[in-house]
């Protein structure tokens, strides 16, 4: 197939480009540099020294003599441009990346809650409206979150995206399916929510083909491809907007700072290995609906687990302290997750499970980057309304351990 990877250039959008140019795909990237962009605002930086996009591409090229594509465009804002990269391209499907992803980010500060819902919303319709416009039949591959169903899980599994249910009428019961009632925790989550609301309009009114990927939390650092240079590591994100818990929980041990605990740490959250991530991509593009069906929703994790058993576990590990601090986010202190997520294994998925060979191998690469570790940055600060707190530790890291 021939594939437009919209924000390639990020932390799901570039492993993604090379495991499916590695699998003989045709991929071009789309992406506009925001997040290195919000890097420089933030101050903070990727604890792995990642390249340019142009070095990275190369580096590809070179090492499997496959070329991958890129054109810079703000899908927010130029939306002939993506028309334009329809047309000319004629990709047969499209995965969309191209999100602001970090929940903290969304609720940091007016300016970042407007950016998100404009950017996110905005860059969703423009490519369905592209899409529509240039007349061809291209496939949709979103990636979308668990959030948008909440945490909580009313006593049953939460289902592959739609519910069903039985309303009352005149004749009696009437049994129904509906999109499953969304919950989002944050801004970042509601424009997913408000995502799947279009892909329901344009697959019904348009007969796009949409698949709705519903993502738990990512940990790990590499895939097979970016492992292979370094040229092609992929960003590792540890500060308190953007670094996922279980990878930031592992940056705090190798630099001797404790690990963060939110509030009581009874959040229970659903996570997939970065590797799985990919193959779960590939996977639905690979698996389509046809046109006229209603959007194709998987639930793309592997597992559920609490985070203060995830610190406790690292804790085991590495030695490092476990300290409480409070929960910038407004949610409930405790929750119980269960989900179905049969799909993805039905298709041939054989998931990556939490185990602690691969958490040492996360930890190796925390500890070999150590140096570049700003303490500052660690703690979430970003907070969800003016009762919250940041999640600031009362002790401090222990400053010989940085840069070990």
């Amino acid at each position: 197939m021939k594939i437009a990877i919209l924000g390639g250039d990020g932390f799901c959008g570039w492993p993604a480009a090379l495991h499916l140019s590695a699998r003989g795909h045709d991929v071009v990237v789309v992406d506009n540099f925001s997040r290195r962009a919000v890097d420089a605002e933030l101050g903070t930086e990727s604890l792995t020294p990642i390249r340019g996009l142009d070095e990275r591409r190369a580096a590809w090229q070179e090492l499997t003599g496959r070329r991958i594509g890129f054109a810079r465009i703000d899908l927010a804002e130029d939306y002939e441009s993506i028309l334009d990269l329809l047309v000319i391209e004629r990709p047969d499907a499209i995965v969309h990346f191209a999100e602001q992803r970090a929940a903290p980010y969304s609720m940091r500060t007016p300016r970042t809650k407007r950016y998100t819902v404009d950017n996110n919303v905005n860059a969703t319709h423009h490519v369905l409206c592209a899409v529509v416009e240039s007349g061809l039949d291209v496939h949709v591959v979103h990636l979308g979150t668990m959030g948008v169903y909440g945490y909580g899980t009313a006593g049953m599994k939460i289902p592959e995206g739609y519910l069903d249910v039985e309303v009352p009428g005149e004749q009696g019961r009437v049994a129904q399916q509906i999109l499953y009632p969304a919950d989002p925790g944050s801004l970042y989550h509601m424009t997913k929510v408000l995502d799947q609301t279009m892909f329901a309009f344009y697959a019904k009114n348009d007969r796009l083909r949409i698949t709705d990927l519903h993502q738990g939390i990512i940990w790990g650092t590499s895939t097979e491809e970016t492992a292979l240079d370094d040229r092609l590591v992929n960003r590792f994100d540890y500060d308190g907007d953007y670094g996922t818990v279980l990878n930031r929980f592992l940056v705090q041990a190798a630099v001797g700072h404790p690990l963060t605990v939110h509030g009581t740490g009874g959040q229970t959250r659903a996570f997939i290995h970065i590797q799985d991530m990919v193959r779960c991509v590939e996977l639905a593009l690979l698996n389509p609906p046809a046109a006229g069906d209603r959007v194709k929703i998987f639930n793309q994790m592997t597992e559920t687990h609490r985070v203060r058993d995830l610190a406790d576990l690292v804790a085991r590990l590495t030695g490092a302290e476990v300290e409480r601090v409070p929960n910038p986010r407004q949610e409930s202190a405790e929750n119980e997750l269960h989900v179905v997520n049969e799909a993805f294994p039905d298709l041939g998925l054989r998931p990556t499970t939490l185990s602690e060979g691969l958490l040492l191998e996360v930890e190796q690469t925390a500890e070999r980057w150590a140096h570049r570790v700003d303490l500052s940055r660690i703690p979430a600060t970003s907070v969800w309304n003016a009762r919250r707190r940041p999640g600031i530790p009362a002790r401090p890291a222990r400053p010989a351990a940085v840069g070990a």
